[in-house]
């Protein structure tokens, strides 16, 4: 057969692609390649060879800028090639992978690997490479997920309807509400947050969908600009989302299933972190015809939402699956010891033996309806009941989206158990790519400790240790310091026979207790010593970073002791927000309190001649004393 015609009969191969300093990486994401040609040339390089089922696949990438053929390396993966591209230009960061701006349709970016590179180190790549490459043989045999075929998830539908509507949405921390447009589509293949799974991300007619939910039968999108009703609209999934949160939702199935089987220990919630809170038992998307989900369903090798969209079935109430970690609830006060580790194993082979998951659509009913493992339905519940079936493991009443084999999951890594609520156990676990991100910022974690420690990675624990200890002891030396510190201002001011009627210390590097020493020492002299002051209206002002509790104790001492004296302590930083407190006379903190809190734009309240409130401008310290010393001289005039 001709070149030509090979080409001519070849289709691309799907490839992700990353910028590093020194470096390009492209993966070329192939199952069980064969016959792998690659040739690197400076401007350009030609990918060949045979998939697994021996469709012949061909790209040739004109680069962006020229690279080092004589640096650059393949490496053929069970699942993927990985080639990486060694720049002329170290440190100038490529915005795309192709000499021409058009993006081909079967280049995505590896978001998931792209990061700020500007400090990054060659050193330690061989390494990172090792490590991946053990992660990744813990999944053996069985077919990897398809992504030859991922651009069928995109899908045509129309417009129903699009009503202007507001979101909450969580933005670091804070509420916040958006305006945009809830659609209802013909037919979907987004699924809406509930069942224990978030949403699904995507767009449509090219406008990203926010939020997905469900309302009664329908599937409402809120998107942020508006769809014309009636018009053909292009859905096209987020599949990364989507397949991390089916890796998830299947291994939760499956920990689960063998957690009962091999203990007795029944789930009770799977807990959300880094995840909206607040779903519990939701139904699938409805409103989609089951002939056309039915049919695209098929051309993937996973269990889609679609393939069961028309059952509006609910899942366990499992709760939301964690974006960084999910976390299950045992019905157990506590494991055992080596059960965790037990439970990991029995899992990883479940895996490794490539076990099928299967949709089953019963009537509601039917009897086996009551043989699977369910915690009812919700009322609103309309149609089959949605099953999904482990083979030989576990059958579970769900509408959530899951793999079609156990093998999807590649590996299960169960992290620890921590104590649950009600003599409950967490079981926290991580699955599939959740598992290789989490070795690499596990692995990145470790080269830095190991270039600030000066140590190999199994001497960190020992080298931090040896820090915290000589931290400690220099705490200790500090505070000794303080203490001396402390009494020897104390003595100075009551030695000071020019002391005035204002005293105002600050120091930055005190505590609580550099400020409680002041005080009792102080307050101990005029309780033995009498009027140590001389002035019925003396002021002392105190500042340092510390708590107000600390703060309170040294007035309760203070006041005892120095009769009308006035204190003044600010806590907190010389420009930023802190607290303050007023005590003396309750006539005087009365009539100052207030005003003082009103010079460092603070709040307070007080009762029994003290004043403390919290200020927000610590830098107008000056003015508060600036206050008080008018008021003193304001006393003393009065008094001659």
């Amino acid at each position: 057969m001709s070149f030509c015609l090979i080409l001519f009969l070849s289709q691309p191969a799907r490839a992700i692609w990353f910028d590093r300093a020194k470096y390009l990486f492209i993966n070329f994401l192939v199952e069980d390649s064969k016959d792998v040609q690659v040739d690197i040339q400076e401007n350009k390089m030609i990918f060949r060879c045979k998939s697994g089922d021996d469709t012949d696949l061909y790209n040739e990438i004109y680069f962006y800028d020229r690279i080092q053929p004589k640096d650059s390396r393949e490496r053929k993966y069970d699942r993927t090639i990985n080639v990486m591209l060694r720049k002329i230009k170290e440190g100038v960061a490529w915005p795309r992978l192709t000499k021409d701006s058009g993006k081909p349709s079967w280049l995505s970016v590896d978001f998931d690997n792209w990061r700020d590179w500007e400090k990054e180190e060659e050193e330690g790549m061989a390494e990172y490479e090792k490590y991946i490459d053990m992660i990744r043989g813990v999944s053996k045999g069985g077919p990897p997920p398809a992504m030859d075929d991922l651009d069928d998830l995109d899908f045509t539908t129309t417009v129903v309807s699009c009503r202007p509507a507001e979101l909450k949405l969580d933005n670091s921390g804070k509420k916040e509400t958006v305006k945009g447009f809830n659609v209802i589509l013909e037919d979907t293949v987004l699924f809406p947050e509930g069942g224990g799974q978030p949403d699904d991300r995507g767009l449509i007619g090219g406008v990203p969908v926010l939020r997905v939910t469900r309302q009664g039968a329908e599937a409402v999108h809120f998107v942020a600009a508006p769809l014309e009703e009636g018009s053909s609209v292009q859905l096209k999934l987020d599949w990364d989302r989507r397949f991390d949160h089916m890796q998830q939702h299947s291994g939760q199935h499956l920990i689960t299933a063998i957690a009962d089987s091999m203990f007795g220990y029944k789930t009770t919630s799977c807990v959300a972190e880094l995840q909206r809170p607040g779903c519990s038992a939701a139904v699938c998307v409805a409103g989609m015809s089951a002939g056309s989900c039915l049919k695209r369903a098929r051309k993937t090798s996973f269990v889609l939402l679609a393939e069961a969209a028309c059952a509006e079935t609910v899942m366990h109430g499992d709760g939301e699956l964690g974006r960084q970690r999910s976390v299950i609830e045992l019905d157990t006060a506590a494991m055992k010891p080596g059960e965790a580790e037990a439970l990991e194993r029995a899992v990883n082979e479940k895996i490794r033996a490539c076990v099928p998951v299967a949709v089953q659509l019963l009537s509601p009913d039917d009897p086996a309806v009551e043989k699977v493992r369910s915690r009812g339905l919700p009322e609103d519940h309309a149609g089959p009941v949605r099953i999904i079936d482990i083979e030989g493991i576990d059958a579970n009443m769900c509408c959530g989206t899951h793999v079609s084999n156990l093998s999807h999951l590649q590996v299960i890594k169960i992290l620890g158990t921590e104590k649950g609520k009600k003599n409950k156990t967490n079981v926290i676990f991580l699955a599939g790519d959740r598992v290789l991100k989490y070795a690499d910022r596990s692995y990145n974690t470790e080269r830095a400790l190991t270039s600030l420690l000066k140590t190999g990675a199994e001497e960190h624990v020992e080298a931090v240790d040896k820090l915290q200890k000589s931290v400690k002891l220099l705490q200790k030396n500090n505070l000794n310091l303080l203490r001396d510190l402390a009494v020897l201002t104390a003595q100075n001011f009551k030695s000071n026979p020019n002391r005035g009627k204002l005293f105002c210390l600050h120091r930055k590097d005190g505590d609580n207790e550099f400020m409680n020493i002041i005080a009792n020492e102080i307050g101990t002299e005029n309780k033995v010593g009498g009027s140590l002051l001389g002035v019925s209206s003396e002021l002392l002002i105190i500042a340092a970073p510390g708590s107000l509790d600390t703060m309170m104790a040294s007035v309760q001492r203070f006041t005892e002791f120095a009769g009308d004296t006035l204190l003044f302590l600010t806590v907190g930083e010389e420009k930023g927000a802190g607290l303050f407190l007023l005590a003396g006379p309750a006539e005087t903190v009365d009539s100052l309190g207030p005003r003082v809190a009103e010079t460092l734009d603070g709040k307070g309240a007080g009762k029994r001649g003290r004043y403390q409130g919290k200020a927000s401008r610590m830098a107008r310290r000056g003015e508060a004393e600036l206050l008080l010393l008018e008021y003193l001289k304001h006393c003393s005039s009065e008094e001659e």
